[in-house]
């Protein structure tokens, strides 16, 4: 393959990305900002067979180094960003130089997340199967759409000797959601958009707006406001919320190259603070990437009326995806993540599967070591 990977600065990533119809926020050069206890490489792949030096990939590379060792996991979130149908061909001549660069800076394990669609469910056959009870799980429900691209690089990575997590191999599971809820933008107009919203969250919308509910840009001096109703919803939903430095860390880092990457949205009724979400733009795909509500206030439902917001102001913005995010892949009403996939359903959008993550163990004995130590830590928990 007459291509190289090298070191890229940031402008060199930036400008290259900014050539690509879309990528994940989790591959910009300022993800590595955000995630300040990793370190962190950018790196392109390089066409020299015509002699133009010309970039033809890139990628960012989180290291998660192991205490008091010279070892480390390298992670590549929702990434490298490629030509993913040209590495399906030849995953060995794009992705070995990776492999190579990777273990000699000491890493045992590499771990990456492509962007592939491989199965899409509509709204209507999803909601269908939790009506009639046929099915538990999504994986028992018949997609609407195979995607051929995305099963070839499976079966390419497979038998390119990569391992697709499922809680086993080197023992890290896939950190990034397999499975996320989109709704599609491109050649539908608003009024298009909220036709295809369920009769609940047309009334929803039309609910809030009636009873005064506001939504408005917010900046980086409204993060403490947000952070606060953040540890109410990490209370109430029973997750470990993070830090207010985190996220101001976040909307500094993305918006470092482009001001209007990260924004932060605030639903208010009275001056009472009732919802807030914060949304990530990157090319023609914007994502749904946190979000908070209060416990007083819900029967007013800010909630949707901020992701109305949202959606319309992504439409505005040319974006042909609004990524809601991950969703589990249950089906069951009576479990606890059900009512998350029930509430996004109400978009009318599209359940879609991604390739998931793979792992390449690169250095056997450290991957048993530290998957055994992790096992350890999980049952000490």
């Amino acid at each position: 393959m007459p291509y190289r990977l090298r070191l890229l600065d940031e402008a060199e990533h930036e400008a290259f990305l900014a050539a690509v119809p879309a990528a994940s926020f989790l591959q910009t050069p300022g993800w590595a900002a955000v995630k300040s206890d990793w370190r962190a490489e950018r790196l392109g792949w390089v066409d020299d067979e015509h002699g133009s030096g010309e970039i033809v990939g890139a990628v960012l590379v989180l290291y998660r180094p192991i205490p008091r060792v010279p070892r480390s996991l390298a992670y590549v979130p929702e990434g490298p960003v490629l030509d993913w149908a040209r590495v399906a061909d030849d995953v060995e001549g794009w992705l070995g130089p990776l492999r190579d660069h990777v273990r000699s800076r000491g890493a045992f394990t590499l771990k990456i997340g492509p962007p592939v669609v491989t199965r899409r469910w509509p709204a209507a056959t999803v909601k269908q199967a939790i009506a009639d009870g046929s099915a538990t799980r999504l994986q028992s429900v018949p997609p609407g759409t195979t995607e051929p691209a995305g099963e070839h690089l499976v079966a390419a990575l497979r038998a390119a000797g990569w391992q697709r997590e499922d809680g086993a191999g080197a023992g890290f599971g896939d950190v990034q959601p397999r499975y996320v809820f989109q709704v599609p933008l491109a050649g539908r107009s608003l009024d298009d958009v909220f036709a295809g919203f369920n009769q609940e969250w047309r009334r929803n919308i039309r609910k809030a707006e009636k009873a005064g509910v506001e939504v408005e840009r917010g900046t980086l001096a409204d993060l403490a406001d947000f952070h606060r109703l953040y540890l109410v919803t990490a209370e109430r939903d029973r997750f470990t919320g993070r830090p207010l430095a985190y996220f101001q860390r976040m909307l500094r880092a993305l918006n470092g190259a482009d001001p209007d990457r990260a924004r932060l949205y605030l639903a208010r009724r009275d001056g009472r603070l009732l919802a807030a979400t914060l949304w990530v733009q990157v090319g023609d795909h914007v994502w749904y990437a946190y979000g908070a509500s209060a416990n007083e206030g819900r029967e007013l439902r800010p909630s949707n009326a901020i992701q109305w917001r949202m959606i319309t102001d992504a439409h505005a913005a040319g974006a042909a995806t609004y990524d809601l995010r991950g969703i589990s892949d249950t089906l069951d009403p009576a479990d606890p993540l059900f009512g998350l996939i029930r509430f996004k359903l109400g978009t009318g959008g599209e359940v879609v599967e991604l390739a998931g993550e793979w792992d390449l163990v690169l250095r056997p004995l450290w991957a048993r070591a530290v998957n055994a130590y992790l096992r350890r830590r999980a049952v000490a928990r």
